[in-house]
């Protein structure tokens, strides 16, 4: 029979029940200790949860010039304290493993080959990286689980940032795309110095392999920026103009990326630069685009305006007002109607202001 877990035992990043449950000390908030632990490797210094910062930790008040340098790293230490209550509370909920039937078993032990060839295979991946390794790398990990998913990411993501600057890069980005499907994931791949800018260097490719290399550059951009603080690094890695040319060229998964990035504020800071042809772009996609195009259209468009006069005053001037009354009745996708209602009272709040 199978137990119905509160959601209190699931860690916030990974989702999956917590083993070594820990708080976050300055938010109060509890995670898994491998998840959290990643995050504040990964140079975080925000409660995933919350988005509360850290206060800098205060040197005691008799520390001397010659106060051991190893005192910062033995703060990082007090970060997390473990929650022996809720540990003690999920075992008492979670039942101890029982022997599985022969057939469960073989299951069992056929997953633990394949995870083991796949991680035998991404620590023996190097640049440049084949087509025929990382096909094989990339069935294993669709077929493996969260956790299976998990351990090749940590041996995995510097193979394959290496190989999106190779003739493979297409594959790696979809194998980037596939590891990221986990949350903590998200964490471990946005945190490589070179993964995020060599995918928004992909989105510049030109020549024969250059659509797919773009469309899965694009998706797994969309993928990783589902995480805030990849968000950020997209935009320090000069994603944002490459994604409005590829969105202007037809692709409704850039427009979706951009929907995500304009949710942080460097985001709309960075595309109130090419103002102009970012809201060009954007109602060629509410005149032409699909339901999927139009709603994340809308989003972006109420999310700059709501950011900037000049763009809103764009916006206005392209016919966007216009062009989103129509969708304010659609009966079919209630996302539409809401983001064009959005944008409409954004627009509208502007012009009676006199703002534009």
């Amino acid at each position: 029979m199978e137990v119905d877990l509160p959601e209190e035992f699931r860690c916030p990043i990974s989702l999956e029940v917590m083993r070594d449950p820990v708080i976050l000390t300055w938010s109060g908030q509890t995670y898994d200790r491998p998840s959290i632990q990643r995050w504040l490797d990964s140079g975080s210094r925000t409660c995933p949860l919350t988005n509360t910062p850290a206060a800098p930790a205060p040197l005691p008040s008799s520390y001397p010039p010659s106060y051991p340098p190893s005192y910062p790293q033995q703060q990082q230490q007090q970060l997390l304290i473990p929650n022996h209550a809720l540990r003690r509370l999920i075992s008492t909920f979670v039942p101890s493993p029982s022997p599985s039937p022969d057939a469960d078993g073989a299951k069992s032990l056929q997953q633990q080959q394949q995870l083991f060839r796949a991680l035998d295979l991404a620590s023996s991946l190097s640049f440049p990286s084949d087509a025929a390794s990382l096909s094989q790398l990339l069935r294993l990990v669709k077929r493996g689980g969260a956790a299976a998913r998990r351990r090749v990411a940590e041996g995995a993501v510097d193979a394959l940032a290496a190989a999106l600057a190779s003739p493979s890069a297409a594959l790696a980005a979809t194998t980037l795309t596939s590891l990221a499907v986990v949350e903590v994931n998200k964490c471990t791949i946005g945190a490589h110095p070179a993964a995020i800018p060599r995918l928004a260097a992909l989105l510049l490719r030109r020549g024969a392999g250059a659509p797919r290399e773009r469309r899965e550059a694009a998706t797994a951009l969309y993928e990783l920026c589902k995480f805030p603080e990849n968000r950020r690094r997209a935009v320090r890695a000069g994603a944002v103009p490459p994604l409005v040319a590829f969105a202007a060229a037809g692709s409704e998964r850039a427009v979706e990326v951009l929907g995500l990035i304009a949710k942080c504020q460097e985001g709309r800071q960075e595309m109130n630069k090419g103002a102009g042809r970012l809201i060009r772009v954007l109602c060629g996609v509410l005149r032409a685009g699909s339901p999927r195009g139009v709603e994340n259209a809308l989003l972006v468009l109420n999310l700059v305006c709501s950011y900037s006069e000049e763009m809103a005053a764009e916006a206005i001037e392209e016919g966007a007002l216009d062009l989103c009354l129509p969708h304010l009745a659609e009966a079919r996708n209630g996302k539409i109607a809401k983001n064009a209602s959005g944008l409409a009272q954004t627009l509208q709040k502007m012009q009676l202001s006199g703002f534009v």
